[in-house]
């Protein structure tokens, strides 16, 4: 474990110190966000936290490749993993830049999904009473599809200061706990290279947010949303459609549906929000990706909360999906329900706290 938490300590560091020099490029080169009508921030702000996030994760990957454990995950999958995630930051550097339209960025998005598969990261089965194992053309699609949902559900919450990196850091923490259980504790070797990556993923964010925190000083832009959701996404593949659901149920690591749970748990709020998006959107004669005000975050808001205020009580709601569904493979299932009923009082506690100063009625 202390190998990991200094990969991670190595990543926030490096991350935090890259930004200011990307933040001052991005502003040279004019990578700024503008100022538009369903935006919340009010001052121009440099784009490009991706790309200083992705050269703080090279840099960690350098560093700690010689470490006893954690050189362990170094293979074909992690080779993988950072080639796409390489190619979806150049595509969202670019699109920060000179605002690509959505056919492109999708299409961009399959093909990163396309380096996973040639690097053997694709869903082989699901752990569905037993062990379904499903023809290879259905799995790459499924590969494809979860890559590109990922992506696009970080890059729909990301509209507030600090909520996206914050959101990811939650999700990542959970990843990483079930990852490090299957490859150090079980021996599970497909499991090496998710735990790395989503350590380091924490590591990132922890750097990040102190420049993205409100009032921020710079945006992560679709480099970094891209980036942070390719590699969530890299790591549910791998956890999710390469891990044995048997070999599970006979180490006794929780639940056999776990792993295909999981995911869904960790990304609950993101794909909430993109499915209520998608939803709205394409029922009123409009493109799925025509931006609007009516994000959860946009909701919570209006009715009068702080974007801080904001930020922590959608962390808590992560945290309310993820953590027990993670806790559910340490320990009873009954454990993992307290922690739910916990985590979802403080929640509502932070959102009636606000709702009884201001006297208004949260919809969302």
């Amino acid at each position: 474990m202390r190998e990991y938490l200094l990969t991670l300590l190595i990543a926030a560091t490096l991350c935090y110190l890259v930004t200011p020099f990307i933040q001052k490029l991005a502003i040279r080169w004019r990578v700024v966000a503008g100022i538009r009508d369903r935006d919340i921030h009010t001052e121009i702000t440099p784009r490009w936290g991706g790309v200083a996030m992705w050269i703080a994760l090279g840099l960690t990957l350098l560093i700690v490749r010689d470490l006893h454990l954690v050189g362990k995950a170094y293979g074909r999958e992690l080779q993988g993993i950072f080639l796409a995630a390489t190619f979806v930051v150049l595509l969202g550097a670019l699109d920060d830049r000179f605002e690509l339209d959505a056919v492109t960025k999708l299409a961009g998005q399959g093909l990163a999904a396309g380096i996973l598969l040639i690097h053997g990261i694709q869903i082989l089965w699901l752990p569905i009473n037993g062990i379904l194992i499903i023809p290879s053309n259905i799995g790459q699609l499924l590969t494809v599809l979860i890559v590109m949902v990922t992506i696009n559900a970080v890059n729909f919450i990301d509209g507030l200061d600090g909520l996206a990196v914050g959101v990811v850091a939650i999700a990542s923490g959970c990843f990483f706990a079930f990852a490090y259980l299957l490859a150090v504790t079980n021996g599970f070797t497909r499991a090496g290279a998710p735990s790395l990556m989503t350590v380091i993923l924490i590591g990132l964010c922890i750097g990040f947010l102190p420049h993205n925190s409100n009032p921020a000083r710079m945006f992560m832009g679709d480099s970094g949303s891209m980036l942070l959701g390719l590699i969530l996404a890299a790591s549910a593949i791998t956890l999710t459609g390469q891990i044995d659901g048997n070999a599970l149920s006979a180490e006794s690591i929780g639940p056999s549906l776990l792993p295909l749970f999981l995911p869904f748990a960790v990304l609950a709020i993101p794909l909430l929000d993109l499915g209520l998006a998608i939803l709205r959107r394409t029922s009123s004669g409009k493109s799925p990706f025509a931006p609007d005000k009516l994000h959860l975050h946009h909701r919570l808001l209006a009715s009068g909360n702080s974007q801080n205020r904001t930020a922590i009580v959608l962390y808590l709601w992560t945290a309310t999906f993820a953590v027990p569904v993670t806790v559910a493979a340490f320990a009873p299932i009954w454990i993992a329900f307290l922690v739910a009923i916990f985590l979802a009082g403080t929640a509502f506690y932070a959102r009636k706290r606000t709702l009884d100063q201001n006297g208004n009625l949260l919809n969302v």
